[in-house]
Protein backbone atom coordinates (compact mmCIF):
# COMPACT_ATOMS: atom_id res chain seq x y z
CA UNK A 1 0.00 0.00 0.00
CA UNK A 2 2.84 2.38 0.85
CA UNK A 3 4.46 1.65 -2.52
CA UNK A 4 1.18 2.38 -4.31
CA UNK A 5 0.84 5.67 -2.43
CA UNK A 6 4.37 6.69 -3.46
CA UNK A 7 3.63 5.89 -7.10
CA UNK A 8 0.34 7.76 -6.94
CA UNK A 9 2.04 10.79 -5.39
CA UNK A 10 4.64 10.72 -8.16
CA UNK A 11 1.85 10.41 -10.75
CA UNK A 12 0.32 13.65 -9.45
CA UNK A 13 3.43 15.61 -8.49
CA UNK A 14 5.28 14.86 -11.74
CA UNK A 15 2.35 16.31 -13.74
CA UNK A 16 1.53 13.05 -15.53
CA UNK A 17 -2.10 13.45 -14.50
CA UNK A 18 -2.39 17.00 -15.81
CA UNK A 19 -0.68 15.95 -19.04
CA UNK A 20 -3.28 13.21 -19.53
CA UNK A 21 -5.98 15.79 -18.88
CA UNK A 22 -4.58 18.12 -21.53
CA UNK A 23 -4.34 15.23 -24.00
CA UNK A 24 -7.91 14.33 -23.09
CA UNK A 25 -9.10 17.81 -24.06
CA UNK A 26 -7.15 17.62 -27.33
CA UNK A 27 -8.81 14.26 -27.99
CA UNK A 28 -12.25 15.76 -27.31
CA UNK A 29 -11.54 18.55 -29.81
CA UNK A 30 -10.36 16.19 -32.54
CA UNK A 31 -13.36 13.89 -32.14
CA UNK A 32 -15.78 16.83 -32.03
CA UNK A 33 -14.45 17.94 -35.41
CA UNK A 34 -14.13 14.41 -36.81
CA UNK A 35 -10.38 14.69 -37.26
CA UNK A 36 -8.06 11.70 -37.16
CA UNK A 37 -5.58 11.67 -34.31
CA UNK A 38 -1.95 12.50 -35.13
CA UNK A 39 -0.13 10.44 -32.51
CA UNK A 40 3.10 12.42 -32.94
CA UNK A 41 1.16 15.58 -32.10
CA UNK A 42 -0.50 13.94 -29.10
CA UNK A 43 2.79 12.57 -27.76
CA UNK A 44 4.35 16.00 -28.15
CA UNK A 45 1.49 17.57 -26.17
CA UNK A 46 1.93 14.98 -23.41
CA UNK A 47 5.68 15.49 -22.99
CA UNK A 48 5.48 19.27 -23.47
CA UNK A 49 2.81 19.57 -20.78
CA UNK A 50 4.92 17.68 -18.25
CA UNK A 51 7.99 19.72 -19.17
CA UNK A 52 6.17 23.04 -18.94
CA UNK A 53 4.22 22.33 -15.77
CA UNK A 54 7.20 20.93 -13.89
CA UNK A 55 9.30 23.89 -14.97
CA UNK A 56 6.68 26.30 -13.62
CA UNK A 57 6.10 24.34 -10.39
CA UNK A 58 9.66 23.44 -9.46
CA UNK A 59 11.85 26.15 -10.98
CA UNK A 60 12.04 28.11 -7.72
CA UNK A 61 12.57 25.02 -5.57
CA UNK A 62 15.38 23.71 -7.73
CA UNK A 63 17.03 27.12 -7.89
CA UNK A 64 17.24 27.48 -4.13
CA UNK A 65 17.88 23.84 -3.23
CA UNK A 66 19.99 22.64 -6.12
CA UNK A 67 22.74 21.38 -3.81
CA UNK A 68 20.50 19.59 -1.36
CA UNK A 69 17.50 18.48 -3.41
CA UNK A 70 15.20 16.06 -1.61
CA UNK A 71 14.86 12.65 -3.23
CA UNK A 72 11.39 13.16 -4.73
CA UNK A 73 12.45 16.40 -6.39
CA UNK A 74 15.55 14.77 -7.84
CA UNK A 75 13.36 12.04 -9.31
CA UNK A 76 11.00 14.61 -10.80
CA UNK A 77 13.94 16.52 -12.27
CA UNK A 78 15.26 13.39 -13.97
CA UNK A 79 11.78 12.48 -15.19
CA UNK A 80 11.25 16.03 -16.48
CA UNK A 81 14.53 15.87 -18.38
CA UNK A 82 13.45 12.63 -20.05
CA UNK A 83 10.11 14.23 -20.95
CA UNK A 84 11.92 17.25 -22.37
CA UNK A 85 13.95 14.92 -24.60
CA UNK A 86 10.73 13.19 -25.61
CA UNK A 87 9.19 16.57 -26.42
CA UNK A 88 12.18 17.46 -28.61
CA UNK A 89 12.00 14.10 -30.38
CA UNK A 90 8.35 14.51 -31.35
CA UNK A 91 8.78 18.23 -32.09
CA UNK A 92 10.89 17.43 -35.16
CA UNK A 93 7.98 15.36 -36.47
CA UNK A 94 5.60 18.33 -36.39
CA UNK A 95 4.96 20.94 -39.05
CA UNK A 96 7.11 24.08 -38.87
CA UNK A 97 4.02 26.26 -38.40
CA UNK A 98 2.84 24.11 -35.50
CA UNK A 99 6.27 24.34 -33.84
CA UNK A 100 6.17 28.13 -34.14
CA UNK A 101 2.79 28.22 -32.37
CA UNK A 102 4.23 26.19 -29.51
CA UNK A 103 7.35 28.34 -29.34
CA UNK A 104 5.14 31.38 -28.68
CA UNK A 105 3.30 29.51 -25.92
CA UNK A 106 6.64 28.30 -24.58
CA UNK A 107 7.81 31.90 -24.29
CA UNK A 108 4.64 32.76 -22.37
CA UNK A 109 5.29 29.79 -20.04
CA UNK A 110 8.89 30.92 -19.52
CA UNK A 111 7.87 34.48 -18.66
CA UNK A 112 5.13 33.07 -16.44
CA UNK A 113 7.68 31.27 -14.25
CA UNK A 114 10.96 33.18 -14.56
CA UNK A 115 11.49 36.77 -13.31
CA UNK A 116 12.89 38.49 -16.40
CA UNK A 117 10.62 41.57 -16.66
CA UNK A 118 11.26 44.79 -14.67
CA UNK A 119 10.14 44.44 -11.07
CA UNK A 120 8.08 47.63 -11.03
CA UNK A 121 5.53 45.94 -13.31
CA UNK A 122 4.97 43.04 -10.91
CA UNK A 123 4.04 42.54 -7.28
CA UNK A 124 7.24 40.69 -6.37
CA UNK A 125 9.31 40.94 -9.50
CA UNK A 126 9.50 39.70 -13.02
CA UNK A 127 6.99 36.85 -13.26
CA UNK A 128 3.87 36.93 -15.40
CA UNK A 129 2.08 34.74 -12.84
CA UNK A 130 2.51 37.47 -10.22
CA UNK A 131 0.57 40.18 -12.00
CA UNK A 132 -2.44 40.87 -9.82
CA UNK A 133 -5.44 38.80 -10.92
CA UNK A 134 -3.89 37.57 -14.19
CA UNK A 135 -2.96 33.96 -13.37
CA UNK A 136 -6.28 32.23 -14.12
CA UNK A 137 -6.74 34.08 -17.41
CA UNK A 138 -3.25 33.22 -18.67
CA UNK A 139 -3.75 29.53 -17.88
CA UNK A 140 -7.19 29.48 -19.57
CA UNK A 141 -5.73 31.16 -22.66
CA UNK A 142 -2.80 28.73 -22.94
CA UNK A 143 -5.01 25.65 -22.42
CA UNK A 144 -7.47 26.93 -25.06
CA UNK A 145 -4.67 27.40 -27.57
CA UNK A 146 -3.10 24.01 -26.83
CA UNK A 147 -6.33 21.98 -26.77
CA UNK A 148 -8.43 23.71 -29.46
CA UNK A 149 -6.74 26.30 -31.68
CA UNK A 150 -3.38 24.64 -32.40
CA UNK A 151 -4.73 21.08 -32.93
CA UNK A 152 -7.17 22.43 -35.54
CA UNK A 153 -4.61 24.69 -37.20
CA UNK A 154 -2.25 21.72 -37.32
CA UNK A 155 -4.87 19.92 -39.42
CA UNK A 156 -5.54 22.98 -41.61
CA UNK A 157 -9.09 23.17 -40.32
CA UNK A 158 -10.90 26.39 -41.17
CA UNK A 159 -11.77 28.75 -38.34
CA UNK A 160 -15.56 28.62 -38.50
CA UNK A 161 -18.46 29.12 -36.13
CA UNK A 162 -18.02 25.74 -34.44
CA UNK A 163 -14.32 26.44 -33.80
CA UNK A 164 -15.16 29.74 -32.13
CA UNK A 165 -17.83 28.02 -30.02
CA UNK A 166 -15.38 25.29 -28.99
CA UNK A 167 -12.73 27.89 -28.11
CA UNK A 168 -15.08 29.95 -25.93
CA UNK A 169 -16.36 26.81 -24.21
CA UNK A 170 -12.85 25.55 -23.55
CA UNK A 171 -11.74 28.90 -22.14
CA UNK A 172 -14.75 28.95 -19.80
CA UNK A 173 -14.15 25.30 -18.88
CA UNK A 174 -10.56 25.92 -17.80
CA UNK A 175 -11.59 29.13 -16.03
CA UNK A 176 -14.26 27.25 -14.06
CA UNK A 177 -12.05 24.23 -13.33
CA UNK A 178 -9.36 26.55 -11.92
CA UNK A 179 -11.66 28.01 -9.27
CA UNK A 180 -11.43 25.03 -6.85
CA UNK A 181 -7.65 25.39 -7.06
CA UNK A 182 -7.87 29.10 -6.31
CA UNK A 183 -10.13 28.41 -3.33
CA UNK A 184 -7.67 25.78 -2.06
CA UNK A 185 -4.69 28.09 -2.50
CA UNK A 186 -6.23 30.98 -0.53
CA UNK A 187 -4.30 29.73 2.51
CA UNK A 188 -1.01 30.07 0.60
CA UNK A 189 -1.45 32.86 -1.96
CA UNK A 190 -0.34 36.39 -1.25
CA UNK A 191 -3.24 38.82 -1.06
CA UNK A 192 -1.44 40.86 -3.70
CA UNK A 193 -2.16 38.13 -6.24
CA UNK A 194 -5.79 39.22 -6.09
CA UNK A 195 -7.24 35.87 -7.12
CA UNK A 196 -10.97 35.66 -7.73
CA UNK A 197 -11.81 34.13 -4.29
CA UNK A 198 -9.64 36.78 -2.64
CA UNK A 199 -11.48 39.57 -4.46
CA UNK A 200 -15.11 38.43 -4.21
CA UNK A 201 -15.10 35.69 -1.58
CA UNK A 202 -15.72 31.94 -1.77
CA UNK A 203 -19.53 32.05 -2.07
CA UNK A 204 -19.55 34.53 -4.96
CA UNK A 205 -16.72 32.56 -6.60
CA UNK A 206 -18.88 29.45 -6.54
CA UNK A 207 -21.82 31.39 -7.99
CA UNK A 208 -19.57 32.80 -10.72
CA UNK A 209 -18.22 29.33 -11.54
CA UNK A 210 -21.73 27.86 -11.64
CA UNK A 211 -22.87 30.53 -14.08
CA UNK A 212 -19.76 29.92 -16.17
CA UNK A 213 -20.46 26.16 -16.30
CA UNK A 214 -24.08 26.79 -17.30
CA UNK A 215 -22.88 29.17 -20.01
CA UNK A 216 -20.61 26.44 -21.40
CA UNK A 217 -23.68 24.23 -21.83
CA UNK A 218 -25.91 26.95 -23.27
CA UNK A 219 -23.29 28.04 -25.82
CA UNK A 220 -23.45 24.52 -27.28
CA UNK A 221 -26.81 25.45 -28.82
CA UNK A 222 -25.10 28.07 -30.99
CA UNK A 223 -23.20 25.40 -32.96
CA UNK A 224 -24.02 24.97 -36.61
CA UNK A 225 -24.98 21.37 -35.86
CA UNK A 226 -26.00 19.89 -32.50
CA UNK A 227 -25.37 16.22 -31.69
CA UNK A 228 -27.60 14.81 -28.94
CA UNK A 229 -25.01 12.43 -27.44
CA UNK A 230 -22.33 15.12 -27.26
CA UNK A 231 -24.84 17.51 -25.70
CA UNK A 232 -25.64 14.99 -22.97
CA UNK A 233 -21.94 14.34 -22.30
CA UNK A 234 -21.27 18.08 -22.11
CA UNK A 235 -24.13 18.36 -19.63
CA UNK A 236 -22.51 15.68 -17.45
CA UNK A 237 -19.16 17.49 -17.60
CA UNK A 238 -20.75 20.81 -16.64
CA UNK A 239 -22.65 19.17 -13.78
CA UNK A 240 -19.42 17.65 -12.46
CA UNK A 241 -17.77 21.08 -12.63
CA UNK A 242 -20.60 22.59 -10.62
CA UNK A 243 -20.58 19.81 -8.02
CA UNK A 244 -16.81 19.83 -7.51
CA UNK A 245 -16.82 23.61 -7.26
CA UNK A 246 -19.76 23.55 -4.85
CA UNK A 247 -17.99 21.16 -2.47
CA UNK A 248 -14.58 22.84 -2.71
CA UNK A 249 -13.20 24.63 0.31
CA UNK A 250 -9.94 26.10 1.55
CA UNK A 251 -8.95 22.96 3.45
CA UNK A 252 -9.66 20.29 0.85
CA UNK A 253 -9.01 16.55 1.05
CA UNK A 254 -5.73 15.50 -0.50
CA UNK A 255 -5.87 15.60 -4.29
CA UNK A 256 -9.48 16.81 -4.37
CA UNK A 257 -8.55 19.43 -6.96
CA UNK A 258 -5.27 17.96 -8.17
CA UNK A 259 -6.78 14.56 -9.00
CA UNK A 260 -10.60 14.67 -9.12
CA UNK A 261 -11.16 18.09 -10.68
CA UNK A 262 -8.08 17.71 -12.89
CA UNK A 263 -9.36 14.33 -14.02
CA UNK A 264 -12.66 15.53 -15.52
CA UNK A 265 -11.14 15.91 -19.04
CA UNK A 266 -10.01 12.27 -18.95
CA UNK A 267 -13.56 11.15 -18.19
CA UNK A 268 -14.85 13.55 -20.86
CA UNK A 269 -12.52 12.02 -23.46
CA UNK A 270 -13.57 8.48 -22.50
CA UNK A 271 -17.28 9.32 -22.77
CA UNK A 272 -16.80 11.00 -26.15
CA UNK A 273 -14.79 8.01 -27.40
CA UNK A 274 -17.43 5.51 -26.31
CA UNK A 275 -20.16 7.50 -28.04
CA UNK A 276 -18.20 8.39 -31.17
Amino acid sequence: MQRFKQLFNFFIQSSIHVALSVCGLVWVTLLNFHIGVDLNFLYFIFFATITGYNFVKYFGLAKFHHRQLVTWLKHIQVFSLLCFLGMCYFAVKLRIETCLYFIVLGMITFIYAVPIIPKKIFIRGGKLREISGLKIYVIAFVWTCVTVIIPLLNENHEINQNVLVESVQRYLYVFTAMLPFEIRDMQYDSLKLSTIPQRIGIIKTKILGTLSALLIFLIEFSRANIVANKLIILGVVCLLLILFLGFSRVKQPSYYSGFLVEGIPILWALLITLNF
